[in-house]
């Protein structure tokens, strides 16, 4: 039951997320956009000052970098898409699906997430240490789950699970982990009632609609493979979303990604 609320209030969030930038005559021709769910909050950004520069709109579609490759590939209509991981992208161009290799765009970091007050932060040296206190009171029969992403398909899944493997935790923690359809709902999760906390995308977590109530610690980028995210121009794409993709790689597009935590390569 809490799954599903959560599920639907942040299908809802998201849904809001994407319409703030277009109004109602100009949805029907506006670019859409697929980009990975870390980028929910710095690509709404984004798009809000490209739109106010040139009167552009677009349409954002927040989701999982691997659910996204797989419709494009079926011939989904997203004009620009922003993967967190650039498989999927170069997977894409040997498949003739893109105009080219794509660019990075930035580089993500990991964090370990969870509800503000509870004055039980792990510090920089043991980022995880939450989670062996969460098993060891599973141990004594209180459960605290543990959110990431689904890794099946979410990068920021894969790079939790790596941590977790790295910290040998990964085996132990099976029976408190609750995995998100992408990051940002693995966010959601994290800061749910029943949940010790998650590992999220740094960049959800200096987002001000999370930040007010939660706090984190930065995961080692030497505990995970590198989160370089990478994004392409499809063969769908028209003049706006061109635009958009060269606007994003000016200053102007990078200042907002570094605000929000991403790095430059």
């Amino acid at each position: 039951m809490l799954k599903a609320k959560l599920k639907a209030k942040l299908a809802h969030g998201l849904l809001l997320a994407g319409l703030l930038l277009t109004s109602a005559p100009a949805i029907a021709g506006a670019p859409i956009v697929a980009a990975a769910s870390d980028l929910q909050f710095a690509l709404t950004e984004a798009a809000e000052r490209f739109q106010q520069q040139t009167g552009h709109t677009l349409r954002l579609n927040f989701g999982s970098s691997g659910n996204f490759r797989r419709q494009i590939a079926q011939g989904a209509p997203f004009e620009l898409y922003l993967s967190a991981d650039e498989r999927y992208v170069q997977a894409l161009f040997n498949e003739g699906h893109t105009k080219d290799e794509g660019v990075i765009y930035a580089i993500g970091r990991l964090a370990w997430l969870q509800r503000a007050g509870r004055d039980d932060l792990p510090n920089e040296d043991a980022p995880l240490s939450a989670v062996q206190e969460a098993l060891e009171n599973h141990a004594i029969g209180t459960t605290e789950r543990i959110a990431l992403a689904n890794p099946e398909h979410a990068p920021y899944g894969v790079a939790a699970q790596q941590a977790l493997e790295h910290a040998g935790l990964w085996e132990h923690t099976e029976p408190l982990r609750i995995l998100g359809e992408n990051v940002s709902q693995a966010a959601q999760f994290a800061l749910s009632d029943d949940a010790r906390g998650g590992l999220v995308a740094y960049s959800l977590a200096l987002a001000p609609a999370l930040g007010e109530r939660s706090e984190y610690v930065l995961i080692p980028e030497s505990w995970h493979s590198p989160l370089r995210q990478r994004m392409v121009l499809t063969n769908q794409a028209g003049e706006v979303a061109s635009d958009f993709y060269q606007w994003l790689q000016q200053e102007e597009g990078q200042a907002v990604l570094r605000r929000y935590g991403f790095s430059a390569e």
